[in-house]
């Protein structure tokens, strides 16, 4: 079935657009069959959750933090993963940049929007994104490389499509400004239910789960 999945999405996706395998939850023994399909690349919520994974998977697969990030994970964070999808704060940056500077490492990094300004979520406010990059991008161990956003959870998703638009203006802004330290090159929107719309709305990273791996 996983493999499947895989292929069928792999068919489906237009080219420049990068499937993330969204593995929360999954076993290690998945997420090997989905790198027997094509994988390249997954994305885990949880540090502690992806250590275990990671000591059977290994390199075998690019490793993306898709999750929020406590300050007191930050070192493992660095050291599994090659990129960190969710910067929200300069707190977490500066602290992800302090540990790669001893590891003599330059950590790709997203900053987070929250699209919607729910409260309950992490993320950025929309307003606050580019004063936040304009602190981060100082970080000598740190590269920006785009955003990423989640959206609300909506009955019909759909209704995402406003949010997710929001976002890639926002990403086209910033964009064309052609800040020193920099690079928007990935807008990371869409998971099982709504990634058609984000892929439609500018989206070049979609972070898929449930459409890969069957419900948990």
């Amino acid at each position: 079935m996983i493999k499947d999945n895989v292929r069928k999405l792999f068919d489906e996706l237009p080219p420049g657009v990068r499937l993330i395998a969204a593995t929360k939850s999954r076993s290690a023994a998945e997420i090997l069959e989905a790198v027997e399909a094509g994988i390249k690349t997954v994305g885990e919520n949880y540090v502690q959750e992806a250590e275990k994974k990671f000591k059977v998977v290994g390199r075998r697969v690019g490793w993306h933090f898709i999750g929020h990030l406590q300050r007191n994970k930050a070192k493992r964070a660095v050291e599994i993963f090659d990129m960190i999808e969710t910067i929200d704060s300069f707190d977490i940056a500066g602290e992800i940049d302090r540990v790669c500077e001893s590891k003599d490492k330059v950590m790709p990094v997203l900053i987070e929007v929250n699209c919607a300004g729910e409260k309950q979520k992490s993320g950025v406010l929309p307003g606050e994104v580019e004063p936040l990059i304009e602190q981060v991008r100082r970080l000598k161990n740190i590269k920006i490389l785009g955003l990423m956003t989640m959206g609300p959870f909506l009955e019909d998703p759909g209704q995402l499509r406003l949010y997710f638009r929001e976002t890639r203006r926002l990403f086209e802004r910033i964009k064309s400004k052609n800040l020193p330290g920099v690079e928007m090159r990935y807008l990371s929107m869409g998971m099982s239910d709504s990634y058609r719309i984000a892929i439609r709305e500018g989206a070049n990273l979609v972070r898929i789960g449930t459409a890969i791996f069957g419900k948990v």
